[in-house]
C-alpha cells in the first residue's frame, strides 16, 4: 500500500490532508486565522496533486485509480469535515451548530459520491458547485470578522455554509479552474496566508 503513497501526486494529496488535520486543530483551539491558512493550504495541494498527475508521463492506471480515491477521501476530510469543525468551533460547540456542520459533512459526501460515479459534465465543467471552492469564500469572507461581534459573525458563517451547500448540489453546471487558474489560486492563498499571519 505504502509504494501507491510514495507517488508524488499521492504526497501532494496526503500533504494537503496534513494541512486540513492542522486546520481543524488550531480551529479547536480557536485560533481561527491559522486554520483558515491550513484549508486554503488544503485547497492548493488538492489542486496541485491534479496538475502533477496530469504531468506525469508512464504512470500506470493502478496508480491512476488509487490516487483518484485518495484525493477523494482526503476531501472529504479537507471541504467537509474541516469546514464542519471550523462553524462548530467559532459557535463555541453550540448544540445550535450541529446542524450546519452535519450539512456540511452530508453535502460532501454526497456531492463527491456523485463525482465518483458520474465525473465531470465534460472537461472542463461540473455539476454544481465544487467544495473547495466554499474554502476559497470562506478565506475571503472571514476578513470581515472584526467588523462583527462573534455571536452575530457565527449566523454569518452559519448562513454562508448552508448557501454553499444548497449551491454544491445544485444542478447548476459551472467551471472547474484548471491550468492558469492554479496561478491565481497560488497568488491568493500566499496573499491570505500573509494577511491571516
Amino acid at each position: 500500500m505504502l509504494t501507491f503513497a510514495r507517488d508524488l501526486p499521492n504526497i501532494c494529496s496526503l500533504v494537503g490532508l496534513l494541512s486540513a488535520v492542522l486546520s481543524i486543530y488550531y480551529a479547536i483551539l480557536g485560533n481561527f486565522p491559522i486554520a483558515i491558512i491550513g484549508m486554503l493550504w488544503a485547497v492548493f495541494f488538492d489542486w496541485g496533486d491534479g496538475l502533477i498527475a496530469r504531468r506525469m508521463k508512464g504512470r500506470t492506471d493502478e496508480y491512476r485509480a488509487f490516487g483518484g480515491q485518495l484525493d477523494s477521501l482526503i476531501d472529504i476530510v479537507s471541504f467537509g469535515i474541516c469546514p464542519a469543525v471550523f462553524l462548530l468551533s467559532y459557535g463555541g460547540f453550540s448544540p445550535w451548530f450541529l446542524p450546519g456542520a452535519f450539512v456540511i459533512v452530508a453535502t460532501g459526501a454526497i456531492r463527491l459520491s456523485y463525482f465518483n460515479v458520474f465525473g465531470l459534465v465534460d472537461d472542463s465543467t461540473y455539476m454544481g458547485f465544487a467544495l473547495d471552492n466554499n474554502v476559497i469564500i470562506l478565506a475571503f469572507v472571514f476578513m470581515l470578522n472584526g467588523f462583527f461581534s462573534q455571536p452575530i459573525f457565527s449566523v454569518v458563517l452559519y448562513a454562508l455554509f448552508v448557501f454553499m451547500a444548497a449551491f454544491n448540489l445544485a444542478p447548476v453546471r459551472t467551471p472547474k479552474f484548471t491550468g492558469r487558474w492554479f496561478y491565481v489560486l497560488s497568488v491568493y492563498v500566499l496573499g491570505l496566508t500573509f494577511i491571516y499571519s
